[in-house]
């Protein structure tokens, strides 16, 4: 009974027979091969948009190559408090970058809210040489509390950073588990609706290791620039060809979506079966595949001894997250447990 992350779950098997279609004869190198080629094609279907982008291995590379290319290093970079980027990367951003500052904001479930925003940027000014002028938003999506960003808090936080001048970045390693909950166009909550970059993580979603950093048209004159410091950070891949074929078959016929909605469900599920609990109470929204909830010390006492997985919460409570592997009958065991 692993619910501890959607990163323990194996990959998916039509993903593993995508490497192993892909593991025939030569192919080009660095992303200039055919399967690199044929997702960038489905990509810009997806997203009724040209575009250009990289892979890359892990999610904390994209985050932070993406922000390189849009954050000068003398500039700040806005995400809210809890944001991965700030948390849990390690200093990556501020180092891929040279040196941008991150500002973190508060606001409910990890959401940053349009007001706050707007406060913070009246707190840091652009033409105030003693201040780091802000260049750059980032919001997450879903948020480090397993919440979304809907299409129209998307616009109003996008808008308000181009009037100052600012890019946008979606950390999106879990943005396949926000769609299937908003269920909205994959373009109407990027670019439409103000995103430069996405960083695209399929590794969460079934992928062995796959993840992207997309380029929209705003911003697509800065794709050399992404492809150097990929190669200077050590993280461009020599034989994409691996990487591509995972998303290849990740985003085939919508089975990305199927997958996330699959989890999205289980964690539903899951979140239902402990509020039944006395005592139990959910921290946050259950808007994708990750659920928050505080628990009896009897609850946890025996969820341990049943040597089931989850994450004690820096901020209180308890983790769990469902995967595509979770099963109907891995969420009553779990609870079952939990009951005692």
């Amino acid at each position: 009974m692993s619910f501890q992350s959607d990163t323990t779950a194996p990959a998916h098997p039509a993903l593993l027979e995508a490497l192993v279609r892909a593991n025939d004869g030569a192919a080009a190198s660095y992303g200039n091969d055919t399967v690199s080629t044929r997702v960038k094609a489905q990509l810009r279907e997806i997203f009724s948009t040209d575009l250009e982008l990289v892979f890359t291995v892990s999610g904390t590379a994209s985050n932070a190559l993406a922000l390189a290319v849009l954050a000068p290093g003398d500039t700040a970079i806005l995400c809210h408090d809890e944001a991965h980027i700030h948390r849990d990367e390690r200093g990556a951003p501020e180092f891929f970058t040279g040196g941008a500052k991150l500002v973190p904001l508060h606001g409910e479930h990890a959401r940053m809210a349009p007001e706050t925003l707007e406060a913070a940027l009246a707190e840091w000014p652009s033409d105030f040489v003693h201040t780091t002028p802000p260049s750059t938003l980032s919001l997450s999506n879903l948020t480090e509390s397993g919440t979304t960003y809907d299409v129209a808090t998307v616009k109003a936080l996008a808008n308000l950073a181009k009037a100052r001048g600012m890019h946008v970045h979606m950390d999106g390693a879990r943005f396949a588990n926000a769609l299937a909950h908003l269920k909205c166009d994959p373009a109407d909550i990027t670019w439409r609706a103000g995103v430069d970059v996405l960083s695209l993580g399929a590794t969460k979603g079934g992928a062995l290791a796959a993840e992207a950093v997309i380029l929209f048209p705003s911003v697509m004159d800065r794709f050399q620039t992404l492809r150097a410091r990929q190669k200077r950070a050590g993280h461009m891949v020599p034989k994409a060809r691996y990487v591509a074929a995972q998303f290849e078959a990740w985003l085939e016929n919508g089975r990305w979506l199927e997958l996330a909605g699959h989890a999205n469900a289980m964690a539903s599920e899951l979140a239902g079966g402990f509020t039944s609990i006395p005592g139990a109470k959910l921290l946050h929204p259950v808007e994708g595949n990750e659920v928050f909830i505080d628990l009896p010390q009897e609850a946890v006492d025996a969820l341990n001894a049943a040597n089931a997985g989850f994450y004690p919460w820096p901020h209180g409570g308890y983790r769990f997250v469902t995967s595509w592997q979770t099963k109907a009958e891995d969420v009553a065991r779990v609870v079952k447990a939990a009951r005692g």
